[in-house]
């Protein structure tokens, strides 16, 4: 479908797309949709930034034929009835984002993809285009800004560019890191938690890891995720010694973003700070690394150190706090495109004046 010509039709419209974006999933919890999975992921060179050579045999060599067993067990672990939570949640977030804006005014085609996966940005695009929009805002679902995820979504959409012939006018969000309505949000999620289970002795927040070296390049997204983690202190009015800034995920032998999740929970637990809540900031929606490492294994590595309990605040998913901020940066960046919804009779004088000047407006 990608690249299609489309239809030209002289009583259509414009419209305003949106196109929601986030990591990914694969279709299945077994080990040939991993095999899938993990190879268009791993293959993205703003993933893994060493020489392509090099790490094409050890990816193939190895990591293809080892980790996707290992990686299927896990997505069984959380996976839900209807399929990929990271999926459902997506899919929610898109239908209520579209809600949450039209409600403030605008009318908007809004429509979810995934960098690797299904359904595949391009698809969207296509079918946004179809669909009439002359204009798309693509919103990566990243709060903080890195190249290996929103400069990874662009890319895609840059590949998307260069096989379509009449391409529409585009915007991109680069991150949301401190927008306001999404650090109230985030504070919301946690005064929730606070109020139903009880408030434990610190409160970690536990942001996606990246190589050191993506800093010392110049990526923003370590200063991002501070940022992110003390405006959210400002707004619990949480002392120095209540809240830590960890870093989850780490893969490979090489320094990443310190300090790392697990060890220092473990090191809490073990200096006697008995009760942790954990909240993951640099998520949109729940997905494999808050629901089985930081909800599951990262919970057994606190208790086993000597923790007595621990509790892990969902991400925002689709609570009307996240998504009326979501709605808000959408908002943001939709000034300055018509947006505003036709009447019926209005729209078919439009058409028929058109049709009669043998042009579209």
């Amino acid at each position: 479908m990608t690249g299609r010509p489309l239809e030209h039709r002289h009583d259509a419209f414009d419209k305003v797309g949106v196109l929601l974006v986030n990591l990914g999933t694969p279709e299945a919890p077994t080990t040939p949709a991993l095999r899938r999975y993990l190879a268009q992921f791993l293959s993205d060179p703003r993933v893994v930034e060493i020489p392509r050579a090099l790490w094409w045999l050890i990816l193939h060599g190895f990591i293809l034929r080892l980790r996707p067993a290992a990686s299927a067990r896990k997505y069984r672990k959380i996976w839900a009835r209807d399929g990929s939570p990271l999926a459902l949640w997506t899919a929610r977030q898109a239908n209520m984002l579209k809600s949450y804006v039209g409600e403030r005014g605008p009318l908007v085609e809004v429509r979810w993809a995934m960098r690797y996966g299904q359904p595949a940005i391009a698809a969207e695009l296509d079918a946004l285009c179809a669909d009439g929009a002359t204009r798309i805002l693509v919103l990566p679902a990243y709060p903080q800004y890195s190249a290996a995820t929103t400069a990874s979504v662009l890319d895609d959409v840059g590949t998307w560019m260069k096989r379509t012939r009449r391409l529409p006018e585009l915007r991109f969000v680069n991150h949301y890191h401190d927008d306001p309505g999404y650090i109230e949000a985030l504070a919301a999620q946690v005064r929730k938690h606070w109020q139903r289970e009880g408030r434990g002795r610190k409160l970690v927040m536990s942001f996606h890891g990246m190589p050191a070296r993506t800093l010392r390049l110049g990526d923003p997204y370590h200063c991002e995720c501070l940022k992110t983690s003390r405006l959210l202190a400002e707004k619990l009015r949480l002392e120095p010694d209540d809240w830590r800034v960890t870093f989850q995920s780490r893969f490979g032998r090489a320094e990443w973003l310190q300090p790392y999740t697990e060890p220092t929970l473990r090191a809490l637990a073990k200096a006697g700070d008995e009760g942790v809540d954990v909240i993951c900031p640099g998520f949109a929606a729940d997905c494999l690394e808050t629901l089985e490492e930081i909800a599951i294994e990262a919970r057994a590595a606190f208790l086993a150190a000597g923790g007595k309990t621990f509790h892990y605040i969902p991400c925002l998913n689709n609570s009307p706090e996240g998504m009326k901020a979501m709605a808000g940066v959408a908002l943001r960046h939709l000034q300055g495109w018509d947006t505003t919804p036709m009447s019926r009779e209005a729209l078919k004088q439009r058409q028929a004046r058109a049709i009669a000047h043998g042009s579209s407006e």
